[in-house]
C-alpha cells in the first residue's frame, strides 16, 4: 500500500493535528540533544527520557545504531508513540544514503509493529548532521514511497522553507 504523502511546514512538536507516531531524529545515546531531538524531549516531557533510559539500561546499552529505529511513549506530545531513529552524519567521502534510507524503512517497520496508521517525519540528518537538504528530502520521499508498510498517512514536517521546497520537488 502506498501511503498518502503530505508536506507541512512547522514544528513537529506542535502539529495542528494528531498522528499516531512522531519521529525523533535522535542521537545514538537516546537521551536528548539539540534540534528535533531536544524539542521532542522538552515538549514531550520526562516520560520520554525515562523510557529512553530504560532502553539504554536494557536492550540498547551501547545506544541505537544509525539506520535503526525504536519506539517509546510520546509523553505529552499529541501522538501515541515517538519512534526514535538515528540518521548518519553526512560525509563527502563516504556514501551513507543507504543508512539514511534505512531510518525511514525501519521507522515504518516499527510503525507497522505498533499498528500505527499515521506518522510525522522530520528531515532526518539535514540539521546538525549536515546532510544536503535536497538529497535528504529526495531520499525520504523515495524511501517512503517504496518501503512496504501499512501506514496510511505520512507527513513530512518541514521546519524550513528549504526543506519544504525539497519535499515538494521530490513528490511524484
Amino acid at each position: 500500500m502506498t501511503p498518502a504523502l503530505e508536506v507541512v511546514r512547522g514544528d513537529i512538536t506542535a502539529l495542528d493535528r494528531s498522528v499516531d507516531v512522531i519521529v525523533n531524529a535522535a542521537n545514538s545515546g537516546l537521551l536528548g540533544g539539540c534540534g528535533v531531538d531536544g524539542a521532542i524531549h522538552r515538549v514531550g516531557g520526562p516520560d520520554i527520557l525515562t523510557a529512553c533510559r530504560e532502553l539504554r539500561a536494557g536492550a540498547l546499552p551501547d545506544g541505537l545504531p544509525a539506520g535503526q529505529a525504536v519506539a517509546t511513549t510520546a509523553g505529552r506530545l499529541d501522538a501515541r508513540w515517538v519512534v526514535h531513529t538515528v540518521g548518519p552524519v553526512w560525509s563527502a567521502s563516504t556514501d551513507l544514503s543507504e543508512t539514511l534510507a534505512s531510518c525511514y524503512r525501519e521507522t515504518l517497520r516499527v510503525c507497522d509493529e505498533l499498528g500505527a496508521t499515521s506518522v510525522a517525519f522530520p528531515t532526518i540528518s539535514a540539521g546538525v548532521y549536515g546532510w544536503p537538504m535536497d538529497e535528504a528530502t529526495r531520499i525520504a520521499v523515495q524511501t517512503v514511497l517504496t518501503a512496504p508498510s501499512q501506514v496510511e498517512l505520512v507527513l513530512f514536517v518541514a521546519f524550513s522553507a528549504q526543506a519544504e521546497r525539497g519535499y515538494r520537488a521530490a513528490l511524484p
